[in-house]
């Protein structure tokens, strides 16, 4: 089992954890799922990690009293795992300034849009695909990027576009843009599980990782 220590944040319903997950067990991801810690107890990605067999937990200001004690937890459970890469996949919170502060430059996260369209706060899941249509455009696609204390505003490590059929739904642009979240999301946790992106000690927002390995080893988009 790798020593590489990954603990996934997730609001809904999993799709990029279960894609992790899978990678985990293929082999393909040379990483350990520390744990899955979610603020929605009925959100599908608790059933996801209890059925793989990691550690599961919701953590909200409703089960621990408060918003701040619900920080003051999640900082908690970051330490004991002693993670090495914090993944947010569809989480609804923004992460305490104390866990970006322990995991200085080690929080990532997925955004379905081309940022910095479609970013900041409100704009999230299908509010994202609505605004995208709403404006008539002919492509979107998604950004992994770090997480800082702003929303949608940390170092781009990747983006990926997708050109969107005329007349496309909202729901139509969510697909499409999912298909490019699977084939990617897990390729750059890897990068950072293979030391191909490397966290640094910068306080600049642009230079919280050193991506310059993986972007040089990308080729075309894969099928996802």
């Amino acid at each position: 089992m790798s020593g590489y220590r990954i603990g996934v944040l997730a609001s809904g319903g999993g799709s990029n954890l279960q894609v992790l997950m899978d990678k985990i067990r293929a082999g393909d991801l040379p990483a350990e799922l520390s744990f899955v810690l979610s603020n929605n107890s009925k959100a599908g990605a608790m059933a996801k990690a209890k059925a793989f067999g990691a550690s599961a937990y919701h953590v909200s200001s409703v089960t621990e009293g408060s918003e701040s004690l619900a920080e003051g937890r999640i900082l908690d459970l970051v330490k004991t795992h002693n993670l090495d890469l914090l993944v947010l996949a569809g989480y609804m919170k923004k992460v305490p300034p104390a866990v970006l502060s322990h995991l200085k430059n080690r929080v990532v996260n997925i955004h379905p849009a081309l940022l910095p369209a479609f970013g900041g706060a409100g704009f999230y899941g299908h509010h994202v695909h609505a605004g995208v249509v709403a404006r008539g455009c002919q492509y979107s696609g998604l950004t992994i990027h770090m997480v800082n204390e702003a929303y949608d505003e940390g170092q781009i490590v990747l983006q990926r576009a997708v050109a969107l059929p005329p007349g496309s739904t909202a729901e139509q642009v969510g697909a499409l843009v999912l298909r490019l979240e699977h084939a990617w999301y897990w390729r750059v946790v890897e990068a950072f599980a293979r030391g191909r992106i490397r966290p640094t000690l910068s306080d600049k927002p642009g230079e919280a990782v050193d991506a310059r390995d993986f972007l040089s080893d990308l080729g075309p988009t894969p099928d996802p």
